[in-house]
């Protein structure tokens, strides 16, 4: 007989325990027939209670693993999605809720794709298709926009057995995603980045480079990987430097600096390098990186800015900037230190007369050997400086005995008496020195340069080629001069200022046909201010063209009224300061106007120049000489023999008037070399068709030796000082007085 399948053993069981839970309550006989009806029925009906109970007990079991169930996945640590067929949202779990930021009865019945990202909702639905069409689970990485805000995530799905709804996992990759972007960046940077990049083993083994590296060292990576750090060791750096190095990289983790490395091709080049250190997670060092820029031409070019700014580049010495950068620098150091420091002024002598004459080139060349001169005379810790034109400044620093400011200044002295052998022209230069000590003179660094610039000055007054150190007395004559600079703006407006005449007499005749006008200051405290005094503060100043234009129109207004009074070809000679001549707000057309409204040819001026203006090769002097020359103005040269002569300037200019000086006059005497000199001057200039005026004239026979050589004119006390133009007026003869009267 065949076992029944069909659960009868499971109800014989069943029948079993409820025939012995009646017999345990109410046994009975079932002999009986009624009896065993009754027995049925009670079994039957014990059988339907356990029965009944068995379901009560599988219910309630499945109530509780349907609130496991809820509870795993409401708790469950990813978020969880069950999505219909069409995409809508049917249940989720907390993680769910908390992934988009949006409760969970607000997402229910919605569709998915409208929290995924525009650009990913074809990924999306294409997915879902998938998860229904195929068995096993399903994954995609898409984009979510909830609530304004983008997360990366993956989801993992897997349909239903009726294939109506799908169970999601879905998890938040966002932090992943960023991490890989952020690898990839590294990577392009790495790759794409301009500094060479070289990662070294705890070994010094080179194990990655990237295409910047091989751009500037020339290795390949297959050349550079394997290899040590030193690969690109230089000689420049000595064993100290890197230990330096090592010390900081070990102490720190870090190094930045610069250093010289070698190329493949052996060039040396300088990088900027800074070296990190990668460590692990327990502190252990792994990797070192090392980045690069070749700086070289950066480095040369700053140079180049700071040689530009700082260094004189004829010399090659501090110019200004630095000069008085360092002049700081070693007075703050003095100071802390609580030691002297002198500061020397040196300017060369008639250097201006050698660049005019021989060229600028030649003056450099001066300059240039100057330099040299001055470099050997000086100590190791010295600052020599020029500041520009012929002017160079000394640093005497860490002074610890005074007599060595004296043996620099001597030694100065004496290489500078040795001639200048200047392509074929050997010539001859001194320099003045003017010396400063801080802080016996001055304590600041303004007050130090003003004294010796003051001192020097000082050494050109004393004769030149000699050192003076700054003394109050030096101070006193600056204010002094400060003073009557500012006096002098205001001599003009307080008629203080007067011109003088002094007759300038044909010694053939005895006549007085011309005249020179001198000015003269009445100080209103200090009384009369000697010329030689106040003209060269005019010209430092800037009032001298002031004061010129004015004489020029006094002058010019006399010379009309003597030559209407007393002679008609009456000439008034003026001294034009060379300062006036370089000034082009001198505006000389002014002068030859006023000339022409009081109706005089321009013979009834005369200018007075020095040599010195002869030999400046500028056009400004040359154009105004020629516009003198084409006004009919003649031209006398003062003192002449006494600088730079040369009968080339004399025919250029076509000079009209020769000035013999005093210095020849004083001492003339009959057979005397002065004699013969002055013979030369007036035998010259007559070949040249220039008449000759002698200064200085004080005795008869002076005036009697020169009549003897043939001179024109003369001046001087012998005729008469200079004096007021009411003065000179009697200085006339009655008779041309008397005769002018009657015309």
């Amino acid at each position: 007989m065949k076992k029944r399948h069909d659960g009868s053993n499971s109800n014989g069981e069943l029948r079993q325990r409820a025939e012995r839970q009646l017999v345990e309550t109410a046994p009975v006989n079932v002999n009986e027939p009624q009896l065993k009806l009754v027995h049925e029925l009670q079994v039957h009906q014990i059988e339907l209670q356990m029965q009944n109970e068995a379901l009560q007990e599988a219910r309630t079991r499945t109530e509780q693993a349907l609130l496991r169930y809820a509870e795993l996945f409401d708790f469950a640590p990813l978020a969880y999605f069950t999505l219909s067929k069409e995409g809508r949202v049917q249940q989720t779990n907390f993680n769910g809720e908390r992934l988009l930021g949006v409760e969970r009865y607000k997402i229910t019945g919605r569709h998915f794709a409208n929290i995924v990202a525009s650009e990913y909702r074809a990924v999306f639905n294409g997915f879902l298709e998938k998860v229904f069409a195929n068995p096993g689970a399903q994954h995609c990485e898409i984009v979510l926009e909830p609530g304004g805000h983008t997360t990366w995530v993956t989801i993992e799905a897997i349909a239903d057995s009726d294939r109506q709804t799908c169970l999601a996992a879905i998890v938040d990759i966002s932090e992943r995603k960023n991490n890989e972007q952020e690898l990839q960046l590294a990577a392009t940077v790495y790759l794409a980045i301009e500094e060479a990049i070289m990662v070294a083993d705890t070994n010094h083994k080179i194990i990655a480079v990237n295409p910047a590296f091989t751009k500037l060292t020339g290795y390949s990576p297959a050349e550079a990987i394997g290899q040590t750090t030193s690969l690109l060791k230089s000689s420049r750096h000595d064993e100290a430097f890197f230990t330096e190095m090592w010390k900081q990289l070990n102490t720190t983790g870090q190094w930045l600096g610069e250093i010289w490395n070698q190329r493949k091709n052996g060039e040396e080049y300088l990088a900027r390098l800074s070296i990190s250190t990668v460590y692990a997670d327990n502190g252990q060092e792994i990797r070192r990186v090392a980045m690069a820029s070749d700086i070289t031409e950066q480095r040369r070019a700053e140079e180049l800015i700071h040689q530009q700014a700082n260094i004189d580049p004829l010399t090659g010495l501090a110019n200004r900037r630095m000069f008085l950068d360092r002049l700081r620098r070693a007075i703050n150091k003095s100071h802390r230190e609580h030691q002297k420091l002198a500061l020397m002024f040196m300017d060369l002598d008639h250097f201006k007369d050698i660049n005019d004459t021989l060229g600028h080139d030649v003056g450099d060349r001066l300059l240039k050997e100057t330099t040299q001169r001055l470099m050997s005379c000086i100590r190791e810790t010295d600052t020599l400086a020029r500041p520009g034109g012929d002017e160079f400044t000394l640093i005497m620093s860490e002074l610890h005995e005074m007599n060595s400011i004296d043996r620099v200044a001597q030694a100065v002295l004496r290489t500078m008496t040795a001639p200048f052998q200047l392509n074929d022209e050997r010539c001859f230069v001194s320099v003045s020195i003017g010396i400063a000590l801080y802080p016996d003179d001055a304590e600041t660094m303004e007050e130090l340069l003003k004294k010796a610039d003051q001192a020097m000055y000082a050494a050109k007054d004393l004769g030149r080629s000699r050192f003076c150190y700054f003394t109050p007395a030096m101070q006193e004559a600056a204010e002094i001069r400060l003073r009557l600079t500012n006096d002098l703006r205001h001599a003009l407006t307080d008629s203080q200022i007067w011109v003088a005449y002094q007759p300038i007499v044909d010694l053939a005749t005895g006549e007085i046909k011309k005249a020179e006008a001198l000015l003269r200051w009445r100080h209103p405290t200090r009384g009369l201010v000697s010329p030689s005094e106040f003209i060269p503060i005019a010209e430092d100043s800037g009032l001298i063209n002031e004061i010129g234009s004015w004489v020029f129109h006094q002058v010019a207004n006399q010379v009309a009224k003597w030559r209407v009074n007393y002679h008609s070809m009456f000439q008034i000679s003026i001294n034009k300061s060379p300062a006036q001549f370089h000034n082009n707000s001198d505006k000389m057309a002014d002068w030859f106007e006023h000339l022409n409204r009081l109706g005089l040819p321009g013979g009834c001026i005369a200018v007075e120049i020095t040599e010195g203006l002869l030999l400046d090769n500028s056009s400004i002097v040359a154009d105004k000489l020629t516009a003198f020359k084409d006004a009919g103005v003649q031209t006398s040269l003062d003192d002449f023999g006494t600088g730079y002569s040369s009968l080339s300037y004399l025919k250029k200019y076509h000079i009209d008037f020769l000035k013999i000086d005093q210095a020849f006059v004083s001492n003339l005497l009959a057979d005397s070399t002065d004699m013969a000199l002055c013979e030369a001057i007036i035998a010259m200039a007559h070949v040249l068709g220039m008449k000759v005026i002698a200064e200085g004239v004080e005795t008869a026979e002076q005036r009697d030796l020169l009549i003897k050589a043939g001179c024109d004119y003369g001046q001087g006390y012998l005729f008469s000082k200079a004096v007021t133009a009411e003065e000179f007026e009697k200085l006339f003869p009655v008779e041309k007085t008397e005769s002018a009267a009657r015309d």
